[in-house]
């Protein structure tokens, strides 16, 4: 493994657009009753150039917005505060533009390409929700989009580490995203749009996750406080496999589990989880938010990083998990999305999370 893999960056904002969610905080419990009839989190925005945005796109500027204010990197009027050249975007998400790229495919097969609208053309990119947030903040530095399966969120946290350490960027803003609509729930044979499971969990996941993952010098410089760590990351075939590589590289409890979609049989820990992991509290996020695809790793980060900001500090309201205050700085969080081979994935990966005051190394490259 490379030394850039195992080098940690910092989480130094968050933000959340999800309906009945009034902050990442919200990531450590179930969806509050009512939270159905919520308000959209859409909603949040106003202004002139919404019209031709798709709903994820939408959705992304939304949690966007709150992650870079937490993180002070815009002020009260919307402005950056660094550097646009510094801080680039990477964006997760495996049905963003479904919607927009269904409607086009009919239209051209309907009535060839003639009929189709010049302001919606440029949204069947891959990359329309990492662009527009770029257009929208000036966030001018590497830009990318990760379209990666079940991993993909984690896979876009490693990505931003692996900007900051080759020196590309001082920070990154990481979106995961998924829209329900109806052509997502066409492609994911998910029939009913009203439809909640027993336990009333969305069927699919609505909404979208932010982080700014940060260089510890940059962060330091700017007199932000981190609120997590990011420590080694794995993708490899066999979900066992990636977990064992991160935890080869950093042993010791963990304190959550924060597991792939679909995780029967992921439950008891395979042996490669190693001593202490068998005992972590485990964190379905997909089971109390439904299946949330490309979105699910980086809401995985985020809660973790809740999950150890509230262990440092202590808690901001009450929830599920235990989240006692005063813990020792080593506390560590595994998040792995993907089952792998387990359960009919291509892939799984996993990265580990730790306490803020334990994500010490500063970043060889990050001079700028």
């Amino acid at each position: 493994m490379s030394t850039a893999r195992t080098t940690q960056a910092v989480i130094t904002g968050l933000g959340t657009a999800v309906r009945g969610l009034d902050g990442p905080a919200g990531l450590l419990g179930p969806l509050p009753a009512g939270h159905r009839s919520a308000a959209d989190p859409v909603s949040r925005l106003t202004g002139r150039g919404l019209r031709y945005k798709d709903r994820a796109t939408k959705l992304a500027m939304a949690a966007a917005r709150d992650a870079l204010k937490a993180a002070r990197l815009i002020d009260d009027s919307g402005e950056l505060t660094v550097p646009g050249e510094s801080t680039g975007v990477v964006a997760s998400t495996n049905y963003g533009n479904c919607d927009t790229v269904c409607e086009t495919v009919q239209t051209i097969a309907e009535s060839t390409y003639l009929a189709t609208s010049p302001m919606l053309l440029p949204a069947t990119s891959s990359n329309v929700v990492a662009s527009w947030l770029a257009i929208t903040h000036g966030l001018r530095g590497a830009n990318l989009t990760l379209c990666n399966g079940p991993t993909s969120g984690l896979d876009a946290v490693n990505w931003a580490r692996l900007l900051i350490a080759a020196g590309r960027l001082d920070r990154a803003l990481v979106v995961g995203v998924e829209p329900d609509n109806p052509a997502v729930r066409h492609v994911t044979e998910t029939p009913d749009p009203d439809a909640y499971d027993e336990d009333g969990a969305p069927e699919l996941f609505d909404g979208a996750v932010a982080l700014v993952v940060e260089s510890p010098a940059s962060a330091e410089a700017r007199g932000v406080r981190a609120v997590a760590g990011i420590g080694p990351y794995a993708r490899r075939g066999v979900h066992a496999d990636a977990v064992a590589e991160v935890r080869a590289l950093r042993p010791g409890p963990v304190g959550l589990w924060c597991v792939p979609e679909h995780p029967a049989g992921l439950r008891a820990p395979a042996p490669g989880l190693g001593a202490g992991a068998g005992t972590a509290p485990v964190h379905d996020l997909s089971a109390w938010y439904g299946p949330a695809s490309g979105a699910l790793g980086v809401m995985q980060c985020a809660a973790a990083a809740v999950w150890l900001a509230e262990r440092a500090t202590g808690p901001a309201r009450g929830g599920v998990l235990d989240r006692g205050a005063g813990a020792a700085c080593d506390d560590v969080v595994l998040v792995s999305a993907g089952t792998g081979d387990a359960g009919g994935d291509d892939a799984g990966s996993a990265l580990i999370l730790t306490a803020p005051g334990a994500a010490v190394p500063r970043l060889v490259d990050s001079a700028r």
